[in-house]
């Protein structure tokens, strides 16, 4: 695995000091963008970062809003919202050609008491507006695990929903913090549709976003994982600084090449 597998997180704050150098890494930028963000989008600042991917001939990933947003809100003015800021986000991925955007569910144990599946009627009839967009603009979404104990309800939506523009995003720092079943088995459950990688590390306290390799995840089934399939998913090592960045790339290729 070469670092063109790779991609780096980032905030579209800091687009203009961190773009180039990622790029000049050989890696694809995730691109992070917060809901106010989106209402003052600079034009002129997008069509030059687009500029400079489409120069540099790299397809970035879009990581949507997520604060207070929920595609399966049980409050139906939540899900508009949250519908307005992943169409606006889904706009911004297609100026950008990024292949893949990124969402996170908002649901969990504690907010949604018993109210699993009520949560994922609710999503599986918001998410089929945007996968439309999303395809008409080539443009995969991918569902990360945030606070999920399990797979399951995840992996019932995706499967329900039946697209090949929907699929999942496997962030191995959430799965430490909150995950409930081994690696291997949660990665055997979305390998059918796992179309992306959030790589960093913690010590299964706090989501410290450490370099791979820096805290006590043990990477070794997604090691044995990708080893199998034929099509890996795309990877965003998510460091938040440029040292860190450099050190989960040296420990990213040390444990996956």
């Amino acid at each position: 695995m070469s670092n063109l597998h790779l991609g780096a997180h980032v905030p579209w704050a800091q687009v203009d000091t961190y773009l180039k150098l990622v790029l000049n890494l050989y890696m694809a930028p995730e691109i992070a963008i917060k809901g106010p963000e989106l209402d003052t989008l600079d034009p002129t600042l997008l069509d030059h970062v687009a500029q400079i991917l489409a120069t540099a001939a790299i397809r970035p990933t879009v990581h949507a809003p997520f604060f207070d947003l929920n595609p399966g809100a049980l409050d139906p003015l939540i899900r508009q919202v949250t519908y307005h800021r992943l169409k606006q986000s889904l706009s911004v991925a297609e100026q950008l050609n990024a292949h893949l955007m990124v969402i996170h569910p908002g649901v969990d144990k504690w907010r949604y008491p018993n109210l699993d599946q009520v949560w994922k009627s609710l999503a599986k009839d918001f998410f089929p507006p945007l996968i439309e967009q999303a395809a008409a603009c080539d443009c995969r979404l991918a569902v990360e695990n945030i606070y999920e104990e399990t797979p399951d309800l995840l992996v019932e939506l995706v499967e329900e929903i039946d697209s090949e523009w929907f699929g999942h995003c496997f962030d191995a720092g959430h799965w430490h913090l909150f995950g409930k079943r081994p690696m291997a088995e949660w990665l055997d459950a979305i390998s059918p549709r796992l179309f992306h990688l959030h790589l960093h590390d913690n010590h299964g306290r706090a989501d410290e976003h450490l370099p791979v390799g820096e805290g006590t995840i043990d990477f070794t089934p997604l090691q044995i994982k990708l080893q199998r399939i034929s099509r890996l998913p795309s990877m965003t090592l998510e460091a938040h600084t440029l040292d860190h960045l450099k050190r989960s790339i040296q420990q990213t290729k040390a444990l996956f090449c």
